[in-house]
C-alpha cells in the first residue's frame, strides 16, 4: 500500500521534499548548535508590575518546608526543577527557621526562574539582596563536586 502511494504521482510529490533534504550529521552547520557567547536578557516592562509574593509570617516551620519542597520540584523549568529539588532533598531538612526563610525569599521573591538559574550557575552576578548563605550553598551544590548524576528528581 505504501509502495503504491510512493510510486503514484501524488506520492512522489509529497515524499520528494522529505527525501531530497537528506542532511547527514557530517554536513550540518555546526554554528546552529553552539552556545551563544552572551546572554540576551530583557528587563520586564514597567507597565507590567510583578505581583508580590504573599508573606506567611505565621506559617509553621514544617508546613513551610513541605511547601518549599513542592515549589522546588514544580518550577516550570526542568533545569531548576532538577537543581532545586536535589538541593532541598539534601539540605532542607536541616535548615533552621532563618535559612528556610532565606530559601523561601530566593525561590518566591524572584519573578524570573532564569535569574535563579543564572545566579546559581554563576553565569550572572547575584544581586546583594539574594547573595545569602543559602545562595552560596546552592552555588556549591550546582558545581556538583561529588559528580552525582542529576537526571531526575529525587523520590519523595
Amino acid at each position: 500500500m505504501l509502495r503504491q502511494f510512493l510510486v503514484s504521482t501524488v506520492g512522489r510529490r509529497l515524499a520528494l521534499p522529505m527525501f531530497a533534504q537528506n542532511r547527514s550529521a557530517s554536513n550540518l552547520d555546526k554554528t546552529e548548535f553552539t552556545t551563544p557567547g552572551e546572554i540576551v536578557d530583557y528587563d520586564d516592562p514597567p507597565h507590567l508590575p510583578v505581583p508580590e509574593y504573599p508573606a506567611r509570617p505565621d506559617e509553621p516551620l514544617e508546613t513551610r518546608k513541605q511547601r518549599l519542597l513542592y515549589q522546588s520540584r514544580k518550577r516550570g523549568m526542568l533545569e531548576n526543577d532538577l537543581l532545586l529539588s536535589t538541593f532541598v532533598a539534601k539540605f532542607l531538612k536541616d535548615f533552621n527557621a532563618d535559612q528556610t526563610a532565606q530559601y523561601d525569599r530566593l525561590i518566591n521573591g524572584v519573578s524570573n526562574d532564569w535569574d535563579i538559574f543564572y545566579w546559581a550557575t554563576e553565569t550572572k552576578p547575584t544581586p546583594p539582596e539574594f547573595d545569602t548563605e543559602i545562595m552560596r550553598m546552592l552555588k556549591e551544590h550546582v558545581k556538583n563536586a561529588e559528580k552525582v548524576q542529576r537526571i531526575r528528581q529525587p523520590d519523595l
